[in-house]
């Protein structure tokens, strides 16, 4: 008999390890008590149409073309995914826009033009050391198991390389080194969203994350169908290997013998024995006691403290006029520093910066009057289970973010079709953390070595999902995922005698024919 594993959460990060797992010849079933996979790649419906309520940003297609290729499929046939031209449109005012491109002597180009032929050196120098950290941290720490310290981290770059240890400037926030090469503030601020991508302040990150620009630079990509249809894919795939699926039915608990995970208990009581366990959820969840007392036993919880962002997002299917939308646009606070204070005093930004995702468009289909789908983004504390968001506090919500799309020149229509989710809503659906989307924050020199690892203190019972290493966003989780998978297999290895297989990526994997252990 195969060996059995239960994935609890149908997110990116359980779906890619269902499919890596059931390739592999082991018996998955997902638990999702969701009715449909995704987790926070969903889509929620406004006016009788879906829009992506999750992550719209699509970046390292690399990551599940291995995925896709190590389940003996392509990805291009699954999904249509292309390029985009214009990695975002972004403002500041109505008085101009600046474009980044996929071609970067474009954006250099675009740069000087709006910034002066400086600032246009500056973003040279920017991108070579952007480029330089994601060299050094790609396969070391990225794509790497969770490192415990940092002389772990200086072993396995190498120990004679003590510059790229300095090189990657974990002592210096973003925000410092940012001001070394632009001048301009509205370009400061711009790469210094880049930390709002891990949900944290450009304030307190260290310029380490600076390689997310490197990241987007190789590659924004739009889905048809979007991050949804992705997960929907991804889900196919491990059917395709015989992983069955358990929706509209949460783990309750989680179920041990001899010390060791051997299952799960639904909410209806029914009871999925497994010889290994993998969690898709926050850990904050598990720590929480969400899958009962011995669960929580298995990790640490990093306390409200180090939460990341929550945010107000608003789903609207909506007439626009005045700025021109590409598909990512992102329209700046006047304020930076004060839109991060109001923050940390635990209240949304009263003049905040607004990400707007026109899913309906691309270069190369500019919107023609009627009414399209928007995800509309404002970041905000995460203080969801302990601040109930008034109707009042709500509309101020609205108020400010409008605010914000009328200084740049976007109007909106006024009584469109919308919903609104607070981080009173983020935290019904991420339990126990309060609403943060991105799990731990990235403060802090310290932050990465912190973030809970693949392994628990439970043997067999592994976590998984863009709360987890190597950190928040789509690709990331379904790295969380290879992590999760290649431990699985080389901790029921270690427990039966099995004949070893090579596998692509340089993982020695158990046949499929492997026993279960007793």
């Amino acid at each position: 008999m195969a060996a059995r594993v239960a994935i609890i959460g149908a997110g990116i990060g359980g779906l890619a390890a269902a499919a890596l797992l059931a390739a592999r010849g082991l018996a998955v079933t997902v638990i999702e008590k969701a009715g449909h996979p995704g987790g926070k790649a969903r889509q929620l419906a406004v006016d009788g149409v879906g829009i992506d309520a999750g992550p719209t940003v699509f970046t390292l297609r690399d990551v599940f073309a291995d995925v896709f290729r190590d389940c003996g499929a392509d990805l291009a046939d699954h999904v249509t995914i292309r390029r985009a031209q214009v990695l975002a449109r972004h403002a500041w005012d109505g008085a101009g826009q600046l474009d980044l491109h996929a071609d970067p002597a474009r954006s250099e180009e675009a740069i000087g033009d709006f910034a002066g032929a400086a600032a246009a050196a500056g973003f040279r120098a920017f991108r070579a050391e952007a480029a330089r950290i994601h060299g050094i941290l790609d396969a070391t720490m990225l794509r790497g198991s969770k490192l415990a310290w940092p002389p772990s981290l200086m072993w396995r770059i190498g120990l004679w390389r003590v510059g790229d240890l300095l090189a990657i400037r974990p002592y210096e926030s973003l925000w410092k080194v940012l001001g070394e090469h632009f001048a301009d503030q509205r370009l400061r601020q711009l790469f210094a969203r880049y930390s709002t991508y891990c949900g944290s302040s450009p304030f307190a990150t260290p310029a380490t994350l600076m390689l997310i620009a490197h990241v987007e630079a190789q590659g924004v990509w739009l889905i048809d169908g979007g991050i949804s249809a992705l997960a929907q894919a991804l889900m196919n795939l491990a059917q395709r290997h015989g992983a069955q699926f358990r929706f509209g039915t949460g783990a309750a608990m989680l179920e041990t013998h001899n010390g060791r995970a051997s299952g799960v208990v639904l909410a209806n009581g029914e009871h999925v024995p497994a010889d290994a366990v993998i969690t898709n959820a926050d850990p904050e969840a598990l720590a929480a006691g969400r899958l009962g007392p011995i669960g929580a036993m298995a990790v640490s919880s990093h306390g409200a403290r180090h939460r990341s962002l929550s945010a107000m997002v608003w789903l609207a299917h909506a007439k626009t006029s005045g700025f021109a939308l590409q598909r990512h646009n992102v329209l700046f606070s006047p304020d930076y520093p004060r839109e991060f204070s109001d923050i940390r005093g635990g209240r949304p930004p009263t003049d905040p910066s607004v990400y707007v995702c026109a899913q309906d468009r691309d270069g190369d289909n500019p919107q023609a009057g009627g009414r399209e789908r928007l995800q509309i983004i404002v970041n905000a504390p995460a203080n969801g289970d302990s601040h109930a968001y008034s109707e009042k506090e709500r509309d101020q919500c609205t108020l400010a973010m409008r605010k914000t799309l009328q200084r740049c020149g976007l109007e909106l229509e006024t009584d469109c079709p919308r919903i609104l989710l607070t981080p009173n809503e983020f935290e019904t659906f991420l339990p126990s953390t309060g609403g943060a989307i991105y799990g731990r924050a990235s403060h802090g020199w310290a932050a990465s070595f912190l973030r809970q690892g693949t392994r628990t203190r439970i043997p067999g019972l592994y976590c998984a999902g863009g709360s987890t290493h190597p950190g928040a966003g789509v690709p990331m989780a379904a790295l969380s995922a290879r992590l999760a998978s290649r431990a699985v297999l080389q901790d029921l290895a270690s427990m039966r005698r099995f004949h070893p297989v090579a596998m692509a990526g340089g993982m020695s994997m158990p046949s499929a024919s492997a026993g279960a252990t007793g």
